[in-house]
């Protein structure tokens, strides 16, 4: 019988939203004509409507109820159709079955689900791996390595599986598992993950994990699971119908028997139809969810707002939601008379300005941006992968990196106390620095860094002022999130997070009967973004994976805009609560003018239509909703400016 019913509702949805749109329309017209009586015609032009929108409902309640015996508002509204045409009403039947069947097309579009994340996120698995087999380079399909095997990975290129390095060193750009801004550099002993990218140096590892075991694929069947216990909100006047089903039969059968006027029954069968309670929650959806798209905000789950409206915690990552996602240097230090620090910086930059290196790049970058386009001449460079670089610039050998660098070269950076508790200040802060030699004396360093956002503190106060809590969830190292998080004033700090550990996290804000939203930006946000009551993706730089696991995608990564939502989302509450006062109130008042006989099936059709008119009138307000959250136009100062991008000097 269930095959059948899915045979019959296979039928009925073929076409999709646009037959439904083409049947709404030519009901409309013909409920139109048939008051109106523009034109005569043999048969009751009503007929139209009821064919067109009744039909699907009478056999949608019936398989419903032989199937599974479920009782629908469909039910009851068959029940009225059916009772309207026995009795001649065709305008009352078509009319009431216009108004579900808009109700339910709003619904649909409210609900719909537009997610390819897994798909995406498959795609990222590496395909092939180089591995080493008697001596000889083979390269094989990735799920074909085995433990043990020992596998090449040259620059450029993706990770095939887990894995531990015996040769080579180099820096791996590991965001897509943790989100960390700064690559990290590796050497033999250290282990690297399927799916992230090697940067540059040819590297070899030995197999760890393969196939399912490894950490991409554990990603994937992460985000897979994390959907599943999401719940999704029903419609209300499907949560009621058994009850609302009850009491009109009782109210129409007493009346009927009372009054002896099966008009009367009719009619409390007809003004019973939760025409306005059907509508009630999907227009005031559709209405914020307008006002969301004016602020930059994608929603993609019809339900999400709703959810929305009730977290009392916010989980942020770090990493390009709070932050901007790119280093850059945010102080410049000499420790010598013999150079100032511009000139440290000078020299710095033109001896990276080779360099394939993130950090090299972004100190280029940043003395071009903030000091002057012109580099001097750059001659014999050479680089260390994960430890740093060796320049010729002008008559000056220029060493910039790491401690590791130096360490081999006979050069002391702490000698001089007070430099070295400078850089270390900055290493507690969260900071990479990078150490300059020149001509084999230590000069200086600079000290690079994410940089937050300008918007972040006043977004995160704004949303304390909502009651709603922030909480910051991250794969950088326990400095970087104290740093940032003592910025913004938020006290819930975890760090060192893998994409398993944020998922814990958000699983045990459940435990504790608390609704969380969670806002993030890279691949490896996703199961948590899926996980959450409410997943808020950072649509421009955020990942497409991300954002299609997300049930809301900000499109401009204006985070500024995020306390508007809340406040939107709760102000939706709102509207739809008194939407449904006023809703059960209407059916109220007609039901006892009903069986009075003040109304005849027509009249109470009318009164349904008024009744959803003012319901979808309410519900407009939200299009241009602006409350008090509108964030000011200068961010706030302060602990703000400490995310400045404009390095500071000494």
């Amino acid at each position: 019988m269930k095959q059948i019913a899915a045979k019959i509702e296979e039928v009925l949805d073929f076409g999709g939203m646009k037959k439904d749109i083409l049947f709404l329309v030519l009901s409309g017209v013909a409920l139109l004509l048939s008051i109106f009586h523009v034109v005569s015609l043999p048969f009751d032009i009503s007929w139209v409507a009821i064919l067109l929108c009744g039909t699907p409902i009478v056999i949608g309640a019936v398989l419903g109820l032989i199937t599974e015996f479920d009782i629908k508002a469909d039910v009851l509204v068959s029940l009225a159709l059916i009772a309207s045409i026995l009795i001649g009403e065709n305008f009352a039947a078509g009319e009431v079955a216009f108004i579900m069947q808009l109700g339910a097309l709003l619904e649909d579009i409210t609900v719909n689900r537009a997610r390819a994340g897994i798909e995406k996120l498959v795609h990222l698995t590496p395909r092939t791996a180089r591995v080493i087999r008697n001596e000889k380079e083979n390269v094989i399909p990735a799920e074909e390595v085995l433990v043990g095997d020992i596998i090449r990975v040259l620059p450029g290129e993706t990770v095939p599986v887990d894995g531990i390095i015996n040769k080579g060193v180099t820096s791996i750009n590991q965001a897509v598992m943790t989100g960390e801004s700064m690559p990290v550099d590796k050497a033999i002993g250290d282990e690297v993950l399927s799916g992230t990218v090697n940067q540059f140096g040819v590297f070899e590892m030995e197999a760890t994990k393969v196939g399912e075991n490894s950490s991409i694929q554990r990603m994937i069947r992460l985000v897979q699971s994390a959907d599943a216990g999401k719940a999704k909100i029903v419609g209300m006047a499907d949560r009621w119908a058994t009850w609302i089903v009850v009491i009109a039969l009782t109210s129409a059968s007493l009346t009927w028997l009372i009054s002896g006027e099966i008009i009367r029954a009719v009619t409390i069968l007809v003004v019973f139809c939760p025409c306005a309670l059907v509508l009630a929650t999907p227009t005031a959806i559709m209405a914020a969810i307008g006002n969301a798209t004016k602020h930059g905000f994608l929603v993609k789950e019809g339900d999400a707002l709703e959810r929305l409206s009730r977290v009392s915690w916010i989980a942020f990552d770090k990493t390009g939601t709070l932050t901007k996602g790119v280093p850059v240097v945010i102080a410049v230090k000499s420790i010598t008379e013999d150079y100032t620090k511009d000139e440290i910086y000078g020299m710095a930059a033109a001896a990276e300005q080779y360099s394939e290196h993130p950090l090299g790049k972004a100190i280029t970058k940043c003395y071009k941006h903030e000091v002057t386009n012109r580099l001097m001449r750059t001659e014999a460079f050479s680089m260390t992968p994960g430890q740093g670089i060796f320049a010729r610039v002008g008559d000056q050998e220029i060493l910039a990196g790491n401690e590791k660098l130096f360490a081999g070269k006979n050069i002391s950076l702490f000698e001089n106390q007070i430099a070295f508790l400078e850089a270390k200040r900055y290493l507690e802060e969260g900071c990479t620095v990078i150490y300059i030699t020149v001509n084999g004396q230590y000069a200086g360093f600079l000290a690079l860094s994410d940089t937050l956002r300008e918007e972040s503190l006043q977004m995160i106060e704004h949303l304390k002022n909502l009651n709603v809590q922030p909480v910051l969830l991250t794969g950088d190292h326990e400095n970087a999130a104290r740093a940032i998080a003592a910025q913004l004033g938020i006290k819930e700090v975890v760090s060192d997070c893998m994409p398993e550990d944020k998922l814990i996290r958000i699983e045990n804000f459940h435990k504790n009967q608390d609704e969380v939203c969670m806002i993030g930006d890279g691949v490896n946000d996703a199961p948590a973004l899926r996980k959450a009551n409410v997943g808020i993706a950072m649509g421009g730089v955020g990942s497409d994976i991300a954002v299609d696991a997300a049930d809301i995608a900000l499109v401009d990564d204006e985070v500024k805009e995020l306390p508007h939502l809340l406040a939107l989302s709760k102000r939706m509450m709102t509207t739809i609560k008194v939407n449904l006062t006023f809703s059960m109130l209407l059916n109220f008042v007609a039901i006892l003018l009903a069986i009075t006989g003040v109304l005849d099936p027509i009249v109470g059709a009318l009164v349904h239509n008024a009744g959803s008119v003012l319901v979808i009138t309410n519900s407009a307000l939200l299009l241009n909703w602006k409350g008090k959250w509108k964030a000011a136009e200068e961010p706030m100062k302060g602990r703000a400016e400490a995310g400045r991008a404009k390095p500071e000097v000494s």
